[in-house]
C-alpha cells in the first residue's frame, strides 16, 4: 500500500516548513527509517525520514519550496502500484514574501554559478555541509574538503569564515525567516493573554567573580557565568517548588523534573536550548552540557525535544553591556529571569563609600499561577545563593 510523505509538524509552534533538499530521487529505493530529505522547520535543519519501504514514485515539491505542515510533499509505494488514490490531497505551498503563491510542482529558480561550476569542476560536499554553507551564505567553491576524495563535510563548513552578511537598501522589505515568522507567533500569544508581573533585584556578585577565578586557576575548563545563573536557579527552583509550574486553565502544573532554557541569540533569530532535570545535575554536568547544547544551537542542529518544554528560563544578555532588561513568558513556562551585566558601582558600606560588582537581574512571573510574595522568595533564594557560591558545588568539592 503506498505511503504518504508529508511535511511534518515537529512543534506547536510550527506552522510551515522549507524544504531544503530531497535526498531521495523518484524511482530510488527506500528504505524505513532512511533520510528522505532535508527539512528547514522554525527552529532547526534536520532530515525527514521514511515511515515505510518502497520507491519513492513521486516527488510534489520541489527542493526550495515553503509548504505547510501536513501538505503531501510525496509518496512511496511499489514499483507498479497504483498510486491514484495517494494523490488525491491538493498541494498547495506557502505564500512567499512578496505574496505570491509557487507551485510545488515549477522549476527552483536559477541557481548563482559558482566558480567552480563555470571552470567544469563538480563540487562534493555533504547534504548537511550544502545546507550549512546556505545557511551562512558560503561559497562551497572556496572550501577545501577533508573528507574522502576531497568531499566537504560540515565540519569544513563550520570552521569557514563567513562574508558579512548583506545590508539591503533602505526602503526594501526582508522576507521573514521560519525562525522569525516562529518568534513573532510565539511572543504575540504570550504577551497579549498572560498578565504579566516583575521583580528586580541587584545582586553582590565579587563572590560568584572570584568563585569563576579559582576554577580557572586549577581546571582546564571552568563554568561561565550563565552555568552559575543556570545551577542557582535549579538550587532556588529545588527549594521553591512553586516557582517551577505552569498554568494550564483549570490548574497550576507542578513539575517534577526543573527543565531550565537558556535563550541563544543566532543570526535570524532566538531559540532555547533546554537542559533537563537541572536539580540533580552538578555545576560541572551543567557546564559540559550548556556548552554543547549552545554550539549545536547556533548551527541549528537541535531536535525539537532539545528546545521545546521548558518549565523556567534564562536570558543573559550581561554579555553585550545590557544592564537591565524584561523576557517575555514563553508558555508553559510561568517564571523566566532576565540577566543584565555585572558592573562596577558605588557602594555604600558602614556609610563608607566602596567599589562594587553588581549585577541587575529581572524575574518575569504569570499573575495567574504566581503571585508577587512566591517570586519574591524566589529571587531572594536565587541571589542568596549566587552571594555564596560556595552552595554551587558538593559538599567535598571544590573548584
Amino acid at each position: 500500500m503506498a505511503s504518504r510523505v508529508v511535511m511534518p509538524k515537529l512543534t506547536d509552534t510550527m506552522e510551515e516548513g522549507v524544504l531544503l533538499a530531497w535526498k531521495k530521487r523518484e524511482g530510488d529505493p527506500v528504505q524505513a527509517g532512511e533520510a528522505l530529505a532535508e527539512i528547514e522547520t522554525d527552529k532547526a535543519i534536520m532530515d525527514l525520514e521514511a515511515f515505510a519501504s518502497g520507491t519513492l514514485r513521486k516527488i510534489l515539491v520541489q527542493d526550495g519550496a515553503t509548504v505547510m505542515s501536513g501538505t503531501l510533499i510525496g509518496i512511496i509505494g511499489g514499483a507498479e502500484e497504483d498510486i491514484t488514490s495517494a494523490l488525491t490531497d491538493t498541494i498547495t505551498a506557502a505564500p512567499s514574501a512578496g505574496g505570491d503563491r509557487t507551485s510545488p510542482q515549477s522549476a527552483p529558480g536559477p541557481v548563482p554559478t559558482s566558480p567552480a561550476s563555470l571552470a567544469g569542476t563538480r563540487l562534493i560536499a555533504s547534504p548537511r555541509a550544502k545546507t550549512l554553507a546556505a545557511d551562512r551564505g558560503i561559497d562551497l567553491a572556496a572550501i577545501t574538503g577533508t573528507g574522502p576524495g576531497g568531499r566537504i563535510v560540515e565540519e569544513d563548513v563550520m570552521k569557514a569564515q563567513a562574508p558579512p552578511p548583506q545590508i539591503l537598501p533602505a526602503g526594501t522589505d526582508q522576507p521573514l525567516s521560519q525562525m522569525r515568522k516562529a518568534i513573532a507567533r510565539a511572543t504575540t500569544q504570550s504577551k497579549a493573554p498572560v498578565p504579566h508581573f516583575y521583580l528586580t533585584s541587584e545582586i553582590d556578585m565579587e563572590q560568584a567573580e572570584r568563585f569563576r577565578d579559582q576554577f580557572k586557576q586549577n581546571r582546564t575548563t571552568h563554568p561561565s557565568v550563565t552555568d552559575l545563573l543556570i545551577k542557582s536557579a535549579a538550587i532556588a527552583l529545588t527549594r521553591h517548588p512553586d516557582i517551577n509550574v505552569s498554568f494550564t486553565g483549570n490548574a497550576i502544573r507542578r513539575y517534577a523534573s526543573i527543565d531550565i532554557g537558556i535563550a541563544v541569540g543566532i543570526d535570524d533569530g532566538l531559540i532555547t536550548p533546554v537542559i533537563r532535570n537541572c536539580g540533580a545535575k552538578s555545576l560541572d554536568d551543567i557546564s559540559t552540557e550548556s556548552r554543547t547544547l549552545i554550539d549545536r544551537a547556533r548551527n541549528k542542529r537541535l531536535q525539537p525535544n532539545e528546545y521545546t518544554d521548558a518549565t523556567f528560563s534564562i536570558s543573559n544578555l550581561g554579555m553585550f553591556g545590557v544592564e537591565n532588561f524584561i523576557a517575555i513568558l514563553i508558555p508553559p513556562q510561568a517564571a523566566s529571569i532576565a540577566v543584565g551585566a555585572i558592573r562596577d558601582v558605588p557602594v555604600v558600606k558602614d556609610g563608607t563609600v566602596t567599589a562594587g560588582r553588581r549585577m541587575k537581574v529581572t524575574l518575569s512571573c504569570d499573575h495567574r499561577a504566581l503571585d508577587g510574595m512566591q517570586g519574591a522568595g524566589f529571587l531572594k533564594e536565587f541571589t542568596r545563593i549566587l552571594e555564596h557560591p560556595s552552595e554551587l558545588l558538593p559538599v567535598k568539592e571544590t573548584p
